[in-house]
């Protein structure tokens, strides 16, 4: 449905394309947008990186199993055998019971007929660089949602040098209001320090987050009006994100397969008990009070995302699900898929170290339950990326050396976490994602890569902790073609 420029100046008014407000860019809100939350909320923040009491504590603990490993290296072993164990059978129950419990979108649902919803302005900001092939797109989105237009409070965030996009970004049309909003140069120059330059501007009481190629549902933002209306508690709904796979390559299956699971079943589940939720990086809708209150994005953070879904458990806040969804383009290519995995687990593993300065006092603040489950999810994903290739390369030598062996209890772990990878696959409803036999043959294949994927994150983390490694756009044939939810 995307339109070049010269197509859409002839078929609308002129004045639809002469309505862009430009603000000169203002660089003491550019050092806000970095530096307010790491002085605001002191220790909440990735800027400080690995602390000190953490390297301390590590080095302690490196050195007791050392010295235990010379004097009782048997026990040892079965202590570490032992706490291995429970905390993988801990991690299978916990996802499996998760995705069987993530049960239909029916609930999701509100009743329009039982509101009586008086619509606010609705803030949404859009980060961008080097996204012009992406405009024609988004500006066909954004003109699509079934929300007023003049209602809505369109911020498009650039960085300074981006005249690719901005030349863009005039040939197509927007909502009326809409603002570019140049960031001026500083560090980091990344996601979070964008948005939270367009939150100092926003208007709305609700606030939604874009990414450039995102095919949001047109209904999207209707429903999360009337959820906040319907719950004045909540002060975050997470709208499931998924992957065109039309025309897709391998990896673009599987990258799909995660994203339908991840949004479909286990979020929903997480929800509904009321469990901490890392959040998906777009198609987030806030209540603007309840961001602000809790300091916005930490611009030094690489998945501001997941890291505000955590902050907002630690500080009380509820968040929700909704049922219209995203449509994204999966990364199509190996090298694309590493450079973007390589900075989720970058950024998970930022949120958890800061998780991780005071765990006692993050264990009260969220309570011991909210903890444990944050643990299970966000810990799980970064320890099975830690392990899972170390694992299979293991077991494999081992079936072809006379000299080495695999425990029975190692080869029914191995077989227990296929199982739950197959059946969690299994749970995910077909009208989200068709799932083939194939990909539950090939999955075992997949989930190594991510091996690949955190050696270069950790070496990215300890030589530039706050560097956003940018996802290129990978456009396929056709796909201007597909629209979301339609």
């Amino acid at each position: 449905m995307g339109m070049d420029g010269a197509n859409a100046r002839a078929r609308f008014p002129q004045h639809l394309f002469d309505n862009l407000a430009e603000p000169p860019p203002d660089p003491r809100l550019a050092e806000r947008a970095a530096e307010a939350f790491p002085s605001r909320f002191l220790g909440m923040s990735a800027k400080t990186g690995f602390h000190a009491a953490q390297a301390r504590f590590i080095g302690q603990l490196t050195a007791v199993l050392g010295i235990g490993g010379l004097i009782a290296p048997g026990a040892i072993l079965v202590c570490l055998g032992g706490l291995s164990l429970a905390l993988f059978a801990a991690i299978m129950v916990y996802r499996l019971g998760l995705a069987l419990f993530g049960s239909s979108r029916a609930y999701l649902l509100t009743d329009p007929a039982s509101l009586s919803l008086l619509l606010p302005k609705y803030t949404i900001l859009i980060a961008l660089k080097d996204e012009a092939a992406c405009m024609p797109q988004l500006s066909d989105s954004l003109m699509s949602l079934e929300y007023p237009r003049h209602l809505l409070d369109v911020k498009l965030l650039l960085e300074t040098g981006d005249a690719a996009t901005k030349d863009a970004i005039h040939a197509q049309i927007w909502p009326e209001g809409t603002e570019v909003l140049v960031l001026p140069p500083g560090r980091p120059q990344t996601k979070p320090r964008a948005l939270n330059y367009g939150l100092a501007r926003a208007k709305g009481a609700f606030v939604t987050v874009y990414d450039a190629e995102d095919r949001p549902n047109p209904g999207q933002l209707m429903e999360a009006a009337r959820r906040f209306a319907w719950d004045p508690d909540l002060a975050c709904v997470q709208a499931p994100l998924s992957g065109n796979v039309r025309f897709g390559s391998w990896i673009s299956r599987h990258w799909a397969l995660e994203y339908a699971i991840q949004f479909n079943r286990l979020m929903p589940a997480l929800a509904r008990l009321g469990m901490p939720i890392p959040l998906g990086g777009t198609s987030n809708h806030f209540r603007r009070t309840a961001l602000q209150a809790t300091g916005g994005w930490d611009a030094w953070n690489v998945t501001e995302d997941a890291d505000l879904g955590l902050r907002f458990a630690r500080l009380g806040k509820k968040i929700g699900v909704i049922a219209p969804s995203t449509v994204e383009l999966p990364p199509q290519r190996l090298g694309v898929w590493t450079g973007q995995r390589s900075r989720w687990l970058k950024g998970f593993l930022q949120t958890w170290l800061v998780l991780m300065r005071e765990p006692v006092s993050a264990a009260r603040e969220m309570g011991v339950l909210r903890f444990v489950s944050m643990q299970l999810t966000l810990g799980a994903s970064i320890l099975s990326a830690l392990l899972h290739l170390p694992w299979l390369v293991w077991c494999a030598f081992c079936l072809v050396s006379s000299d080495a062996r695999v425990s029975l209890v190692s080869w029914t772990m191995l077989l227990v976490s296929y199982a739950v990878g197959a059946l969690t696959a299994l749970t995910v409803p077909s009208s989200t994602f068709a799932v083939r036999m194939r990909d539950l043959v090939t999955f075992p294949l997949y989930w190594p890569l991510q091996f690949i994927a955190m050696m270069r994150a950790l070496y990215s983390l300890a030589k530039r902790p706050h560097y956003w490694v940018k996802t290129p756009r990978e456009m396929l044939p056709g796909s201007a073609d597909e629209t979301a939810g339609r």
